[in-house]
This record gives structure tokens, C-alpha cells and sequence, in this order.
């Protein structure tokens, strides 16, 4: 019977000898490579951290002591060793296993983070809580890694823990070198510092195989000895950077050696107050073909053949990432003063084609958005102009800066955002669906929620014009449609559809949502009620011409990709409500709550956000309209109209739930 197959809690660790760790680690990578080769996810990170959570997990006591992953991606072996090795099989799809921890799975899982740098936040207040409980016997472990520490949050929190000398806290940091790509900064060079001086292993190597031979007090004296190692590498390997703050600091140690982690957890555990337990892993280990990928080391993959690595499919289509990235270029060529900034996210939107034709124009700042927007606001303030790009939910934690730094400065900003509206498979922290209810509220921003290739081309060209505020442009991991060209224009608002005869209902589709507008356009059409379909282009500012279109229709309807809570279609109301514009407005987006994990199919189908159900609501919502249109008329004339009666329904006689095709 397989080791793993034995493995229902932590408690079925702590029985087993070194050996049989060894070949239970074994068995672990194998069935990640088999599992996530088949789902999709993050397989990388996972494969680095095997032994590192076989030590934590026989150290501590889970759920007893609290584990916080930081970023939670790295916690599926951490999920096996929780008895869900089930529940891989359906790994980040509808009813499955989440891709991150999650409250509503096990109770071993106590903060879904998927945010990085925030674990150690997180762990500070739990293990504060703890002592003012006088619960002295239990330990916060926050397991730090993938490239967290870049992220001023991080220290913000190791501050305060720094002058918490009681706090019963273990932070493990998994130091892979790497977030998405190697990992960028001062703190990075400082652990690299620590990790690749050979000086300091030779010599602790020495020092093991003498001391260890001697009879008797040979053990002893090397533990001994040992325990010496932080002065002997402030001498080999200056590594103050902890001890400057007050911490205890251990290591660095071999991650993917268990018996020599979990001495250093036992030591930290025991000490009693705040320790670091810096361990050196590699991305990937275990999987050659994830250990040569230089990209990203199989951070996060779809499918996959199982021993080679390769894609499972070979067709390969051009997505929204792919178009910006080429038109950034072509911008970058015609104009010098454009750089690019990231936040540890260079490959997955894009920049990486920039950074290789203008080097000393890109600059990627590690996990920290905060210092990205600020920075890019230092770079325009002096005649430059930035393209900050990363994905939308990411955004939302910098939006102070842009609130201030950029936009109180009228500072020439571009923000694209990637993986805007519903991204499905990573959950609720992952959707951007609050980018453009955020960020409306900043005076003088400009937003772009481009439909399609050609769309996106003109809204970065035209972003990267605008000099004195900052500008947005978002857009889905979803497919890339075909390009969708207007009929007409009416001013700015391109016109996609309409009818014949007076339109009744105006429909305003936004970014990906265009196609879904245009499908209940045709719908409304086949039930008799006239209506036109329009993308206003740029989503703000509000369009005079939008406004006006509006007021010649008897109902609009927005569809967009984002939390219908300040989101456009509110906006929409709002601007038609100051201009005093009756006209009454359905808004069609994502309510006002987490997503749990799905496809994006599955998630806009359960939202009611299909063309079908779209066109079925605005029916329902024309019916009510007429009904009470009749109900004045009634109440005006004294009577009822001879042709009217109970029941009366819209051109096309449609039923008030509308034919099943509608």
C-alpha cells in the first residue's frame, strides 16, 4: 500500500522514519506531476515545498497551530496531508478542490490568502491573540515564499513582530529564488547572499565531518558548534538584515532535506518568540522539465503530458495579452519617452516582449503594486510616460496610489489590466470584476474596456497620449473574439446593431460583454421589440452622445464585466439622473459577492449573465413597462382603451417569461 494512501491527518507523519519520508515525498511529487498535469494549476511551487511541509506538518500541530500560506498557492501538499489527495482529481473546477486554502474544505486551512505578502499580517494578529488568551502553548507557523517578501506589507508586519519579543510565531520562508520569474531587489540579492556563498557551507561542512568524528562528545559538540552559525556567517555572509530588526533567524537550510528542516522548526518552536527559518528550495524540483524551464518553473500550467511537460494542445491562438504586448512594442519604437512597470508579473502580461526590445525601459518591482504605481508617478512627474501593467485584481491593493499620487497629480499614467472581469478556475480573490467600480471614483481617470484586437490597439495608443491624469485599460483572459466593426457611429459610441423601426431599448455593452450585447439585441429583435446595441468605446468619462442615445430609447441596458456595485451601468444612471434623463436603466453584471471557483462559462451561466437570460429579463422588464405605460393611460383617459386588455403583450406577443428561445 503507497505511503500517501496511509496519509489521512498530520498525526500519520509522525510515525514515520526518515526513510520513509523520503520515499513518501516521492510518491507526493508523483502524484502532483500526474494530478495537475491533468487540471491545470499551479505545479511548480508545489513541487518546491514537499519536504518543507512534511517538516512543518510533524513540528506543529495542525489545526491546533495555525498554518498561513503566503501565497496560497503553494499549500497543495499542505491540502494532501489534510486528507483531500480526492479531491485533485477536480482540481479549481466547479465543486472541486480550490486552487488555494480555503475555510470551507478543512479546518487546517485558516485564511484563504492568495494575495501575496499579507501571511505575515495575518500571523501576527493570530499569534497577538493568542497571548492576550494566555494560550502559551500554541504556535502561528506563516509559511512565506515565492517571492512574498518583496512586498512592503511583509515588512510592515516583520516590523512589529520585530518588537514582539513573546510572540509565539514561526515564519518559514521558502526561498525559491523566484516569484513568477526570479525574484527582483535588494532583499532578493541580500538571501541570495546567504544562499550561494559556498565559504559558509564549506566551512560548516568542515566542520560537521571533524567535529562529528571525534568519540563520545563528537554529536554534541557539532550542535554545539552549530548553534554558532549566525556569527559565523555575519563574518562569511553578512546577513543583518534580520538581526538589524531583532529577529531570530535560522538557516539558510537544504528545503527539500526534511530531517535538517525539521531540526530548525523544532529549534524555532521551542525557542518560544518570533523566529525566521530561511530555507533555500528550488521551483519545480523534482520535474526536469520544470527545473530547465527558465521562464517560470511550471509556476502555473494548464494541461500537460505528464513526463515531458509539453502542452497538451498544440493549437496556439492569439490572446488579448498577446495583442497588447505586440502594440506596446510598436509603441515603444515610435516613442521613447514610454517605459513599462510590473509587479513580479513580466511574462503572464505580457511585458517580456517589451523587456526585450527596450531593456532599460522595463522594470519589474517585485511583488509590490504600491511602489510600482508611486514610481510610475515619480517617472511621468519627470516627462516620462508609464505603462504599469498587471492583472486587474492586483490593482485594487495600490489604489491609494492611484488615488493620490497618480490622479491628484494629473500624473500621465497608463494602468493595463489583464485577466479583467471573470477569470473562474483561481476563485474569488482572483475575479477582476471591481477594477472599474474602484478606480470611477478617481477624478479626471480615463477607462477603456476595448471589445476586441483592433480595439485594444486604439485605446493604448489613445491612453498612451493622455498626459495629464491617469488612464485604464482592461481587458478578459477569456478568448480573443474576431473583430467586431461598428455599422455607424454616433459621435464617440460605435453602433454594433439595430433593428428596424423606432428603438425601444438601447443595449450598452462593455469589453468582453460586447458580444453577449449583441446576441440580446438579435434575441429582442426575433420577439418583436426594437433596440439598439452600442459600445461607448471608453467607458469614462460618460459620452454626451451615450447620454443622448439614451434618452431617445425607452429602456437601457448595460451588460458589463464587473460588480454591478458602482459599477458603469450605475455610473450610467447616475450621469442620466444629473442631466434629469428619465429614461429607466436594467444593469446586467456580477452581484455584489465572492465567486466561488468554476470556469467562466459556468460562472456566467449561473449568474444569468448568457445572451439567453439577458434577452429574457429585458422581456420581462419591457412587459412591466408597457403594463404600466397602460396603467397611466387608464388612469388619464378615466378608462380603458378598447384594444388593451389584461395580459397585453409587447410586438410579437411574447409571454411574460418570454418563449423559451428568447
Amino acid at each position: 500500500m503507497p505511503l500517501l494512501e496511509r496519509i489521512q491527518s498530520p498525526a500519520d507523519l509522525r510515525g514515520l522514519t526518515h526513510a520513509q519520508l523520503d520515499e513518501l515525498a516521492a510518491e507526493i511529487r508523483e502524484f502532483l506531476i500526474t494530478h495537475v498535469s491533468r487540471t491545470g494549476g499551479h505545479l511548480g511551487p508545489n513541487l518546491g515545498v514537499v519536504e518543507l511541509t512534511l517538516a512543518v506538518h510533524r513540528t506543529f500541530d495542525s489545526p491546533r497551530d495555525p498554518i498561513v500560506f503566503d501565497t496560497g498557492h503553494q499549500s497543495y501538499v499542505h491540502k494532501m496531508l489534510t486528507g483531500r489527495c480526492e479531491g485533485f482529481d477536480r482540481l479549481r473546477q466547479r465543486d472541486g478542490l480550490s486552487g488555494y486554502p480555503s475555510r470551507e474544505e478543512s479546518p487546517h486551512d485558516w485564511v484563504e490568502n492568495s494575495h501575496a505578502s499579507a501571511a505575515l499580517s495575518w500571523a501576527e494578529g493570530m499569534a497577538k491573540a493568542l497571548k492576550i488568551k494566555g494560550e502559551t502553548d500554541r504556535t502561528v507557523v506563516a509559511f512565506v515564499g515565492d517571492g512574498a517578501l518583496t512586498g512592503g506589507m511583509a515588512w510592515e508586519a516583520l516590523n512589529n513582530i520585530a518588537v514582539q519579543d513573546d510572540l509565539r510565531l514561526v515564519i518559514v520562508v521558502n526561498d525559491n529564488g523566484r516569484s513568477y520569474t526570479p525574484t527582483v531587489g535588494g532583499l532578493a540579492q541580500s538571501l541570495a547572499v546567504m544562499r550561494t556563498d559556498r565559504r559558509y557551507e564549506d566551512l560548516l561542512d568542515l566542520i560537521k565531518r571533524q567535529v562529528s568524528r571525534t568519540p563520545l562528545v563528537g554529536r554534541p559538540a557539532y550542535e554545539l558548534l552549530h548553534g554558532l552559525k549566525i556569527g559565523l556567517k555575519d563574518v562569511i555572509a553578512p546577513q543583518g538584515l534580520f538581526a538589524d530588526l531583532g529577529l531570530k533567524y535560522v538557516g539558510p537550510i537544504d528545503g527539500h532535506d526534511e530531517a535538517a528542516v525539521e531540526r530548525a522548526l523544532v529549534q524555532a518552536k521551542e525557542f518560544g518568540g518570533p523566529v525566521i527559518v530561511h530555507c533555500i528550495t528550488q521551483k519545480g524540483h523534482g520535474f526536469r522539465a520544470a527545473e530547465q524551464n527558465e521562464e517560470d518553473r511550471f509556476h502555473a500550467i494548464g494541461q500537460i503530458d505528464a513526463h515531458t511537460g509539453e502542452p497538451l494542445s498544440s493549437i496556439v491562438t492569439a490572446t488579448w495579452t498577446d495583442v497588447f504586448a505586440e502594440e506596446l512594442v510598436r509603441i515603444g519604437t515610435r516613442r521613447d519617452d514610454v517605459v513599462a512597470i510590473t509587479a513580479a508579473m513580466l511574462h503572464p502580461t505580457g511585458l517580456n516582449r517589451f523587456a526585450a526590445t527596450f531593456p532599460d525601459r522595463t522594470f519589474d518591482v517585485g511583488i509590490a503594486e504600491q511602489h510600482a504605481v508611486t514610481s510610475a508617478a515619480g517617472m511621468a512627474a519627470m516627462g516620462l510616460h508609464p505603462v504599469v501593467a498587471v492583472y486587474a485584481t492586483f490593482l485594487n491593493r495600490a489604489f491609494d496610489q492611484v488615488l493620490m499620487d497618480v490622479g491628484l497629480h494629473r500624473a500621465g499614467v497608463t494602468f493595463v489590466l489583464d485577466r479583467a472581469g471573470i477569470t473562474g478556475s483561481d476563485g474569488a480573490s482572483h475575479n477582476g470584476m471591481w477594477d472599474m467600480s474602484v478606480f470611477q471614483v478617481v477624478p479626471g481617470i480615463h477607462i477603456a474596456a476595448p471589445r476586441d484586437a483592433a480595439r485594444l490597439r486604439a485605446a493604448l495608443n489613445t491612453a498612451t497620449d493622455i498626459s495629464d491624469g491617469p488612464s485604464v485599460v482592461r481587458f478578459s483572459k477569456d478568448k480573443l473574439p474576431d473583430d467586431i466593426e461598428a455599422i455607424a457611429h454616433v459621435g464617440d459610441v460605435d453602433v454594433l446593431y439595430a433593428s428596424d423601426g423606432r428603438p425601444r431599448v438601447l443595449v450598452v455593452g462593455y469589453g468582453q460583454m460586447v458580444g453577449t450585447a449583441i446576441e440580446v439585441g438579435r434575441r429582442l429583435s426575433q420577439q418583436g421589440i426594437s433596440n439598439t446595441v452600442v459600445d461607448p468605446v471608453w467607458a469614462l468619462p460618460v459620452g454626451e452622445d451615450l447620454l443622448g442615445l439614451a434618452a431617445d430609447h425607452d429602456l437601457l441596458v448595460s451588460i458589463e464585466d464587473n460588480c454591478v456595485v458602482g459599477g458603469m451601468g450605475a455610473r450610467l444612471e447616475q450621469e442620466l439622473s444629473e442631466r434629469e434623463i428619465t429614461t429607466p436603466v436594467r444593469v446586467f453584471g456580477i452581484p455584489d459577492r465572492y465567486l466561488a471557483h468554476a470556469s467562466r462559462g459556468e460562472i456566467i451561466a449561473e449568474l444569468g449573465l448568457t445572451g439567453q437570460d439577458i434577452a429574457r429579463s429585458v422581456v420581462e422588464h419591457v412587459v412591466r413597462l408597457d403594463r404600466s405605460a397602460v396603467a397611466t393611460d387608464d388612469v388619464s383617459t378615466g378608462g380603458m382603451p378598447t384594444d388593451v386588455s389584461e395580459g397585453a403583450q409587447p410586438s410579437g406577443e411574447v409571454e411574460p417569461g418570454g418563449p423559451e428561445g428568447a
